[in-house]
């Protein structure tokens, strides 16, 4: 088998057989396929996409590149989550201790954050003593013992797909669906999930910045998901705006505490019970989606979840008594107010500007080699659809310092995210379509 005739092939729109795509990626992953050869097969891709049956191999090889984590020591079925990505997402910080208070075992693995501000590990470890690093045993038998962990992840997990898509980030192959879908099933395939509930951003915030070009990598993600023996549910969800007010680590753990007790904000609350049952049903403890949801709601009321975030911290060595006192977790010294520039209706907020603000404040990192700053960030006292006045604060900076030069830039970055308008605003869609291997479901 030779690596030219394979490009050759998916060059002319060929279909790939199983065993080519495993000698590619093998290949790939050894070194003994080059670099070059693979920015080539890749914009072949690009340009002619893959079959379901391809992706999926894919998917599988890239999985199998490296460590797969070995989940059936845990009795149940095992749901994972995955977002596609965005800004105020505190989504997996609520569901993991909602989902594990249904009774489906929640054997969690996550990454760090490089951009707009840290992922869940980096949140996690702005509360006091928590560790984020596991052995696999102590994984295992944590999830036995209270049902859920979150750590971080295995350095050797898919090294195929991490030296694809740095590759891919340098040949303009980032935007093919095929390679999208692949690189992010392959993680959790080999995390070890029996079944997957994906939320696909959509807007100017999130990766796919269409609705169409959201259902098509949904689309494609339940079709690998399928093609390999884990049902996977997507749903669509609106980043035109930040999912919850609050964008910086210890913000957002904050807000995953308010939201566990029942006074979360409004979008993060509903988009949460959304994920939560959907991850219910396919753990096999409801007959749909719409029962799901009413368990995990009767689970946010009753103080069910909120005592297994207690459960999780203590049991990772943090400090549980921050779930009721939460001025233990690290505090910003200085919060300034951001003035509104004019009365009238918020009509748009640009996520993806205000992510970058977080990050420049220090709550995310440019560079892998950045330190985060687990106070600062900012928080949102308005939304899309609300009525403002000129001079009424529109967010509030958290900041570790105060130079009037730098303050002034993050005071005028804020406010250019906002765009207000005399006329009022209707309140944005959260939830666009749910879409699993029976098609797709619109919201209206």
């Amino acid at each position: 088998m030779r690596t030219v005739d394979i490009i050759h092939k998916k060059r002319d729109g060929g279909v790939l057989s199983s065993e080519e795509i495993a000698f590619l990626i093998e290949g790939y992953t050894k070194g003994t396929i080059p670099d070059y050869q693979m920015s080539a097969w890749a914009m072949a891709v690009f340009f002619n996409g893959m079959t379901a049956r391809e992706t999926a191999d894919l998917t599988l090889a890239m999985a199998r590149s490296g460590d797969q984590a070995d989940l059936s020591s845990i009795p149940g079925v095992k749901v994972d989550k995955h977002s596609t990505g965005g800004v105020g997402d505190t989504t997996t910080l609520i569901l993991a201790p909602l989902v594990a208070a249904a009774g489906i075992p929640v054997a969690k693995m996550s990454g760090r954050g490089l951009g707009h501000t840290g992922g869940t590990i980096d949140k996690l470890e702005a509360i006091p003593g928590f560790q984020v690093e596991r052995t696999k045993e102590q994984f295992l038998e944590q999830v036995n013992d209270i049902g859920v962990a979150v750590v971080g992840q295995s350095g050797n997990m898919t090294p195929a797909d991490k030296k694809l898509y740095g590759l891919r980030d340098v040949t303009a192959t980032i935007e093919s669906v095929p390679l999208i879908a692949s690189s992010i099933m392959s993680k959790k395939i080999a995390s070890g999930a029996d079944a997957i509930v994906l939320d696909v951003k959509t807007g100017r915030g999130a990766f796919m910045k269409s609705l169409e070009a959201s259902v098509e990598l949904a689309q494609a993600m339940v079709a690998i998901g399928t093609e390999v023996g884990r049902e996977t549910v997507a749903v669509i969800t609106n980043m035109d705006e930040p999912l919850g007010p609050s964008i910086g680590n210890s913000l957002e753990v904050l807000e995953a505490i308010e939201t566990l007790n029942g006074h979360g904000p409004t979008e993060l609350t509903e988009l949460c019970i959304e994920l939560a049952g959907h991850m219910v049903q396919l753990g096999g403890q409801s007959a749909d989606a719409e029962a799901g949801k009413a368990q995990v709601r009767q689970l946010l009321q009753s103080g069910a979840a909120l005592d297994k975030l207690r459960q999780l911290i203590r049991a990772q060595g943090g400090d549980a008594s921050v779930v009721d006192a939460p001025s233990k977790l690290p505090q910003a010294p200085y919060r300034v107010a951001v003035p509104a520039p004019a009365s009238g209706y918020v009509a748009s907020i640009d996520a993806e500007s205000l992510g970058v603000t977080a990050m420049l404040l220090g709550a995310g990192r440019a560079t892998k080699e950045d330190t985060i700053d687990l106070a600062v960030g900012l928080k949102l006292t308005k939304r899309v659809g609300d009525a403002v006045q000129a001079g009424e604060p529109l967010a509030e900076l958290y900041m570790n310092h105060q130079k009037p030069e730098e303050t002034q830039q993050m005071l005028n970055r804020t406010i250019s995210a906002f765009a207000i308008q005399p006329e009022p605003v209707a309140k944005p869609k959260l939830i666009y379509a749910v879409v699993t291997s029976r098609g797709v479901q619109h919201f209206k």
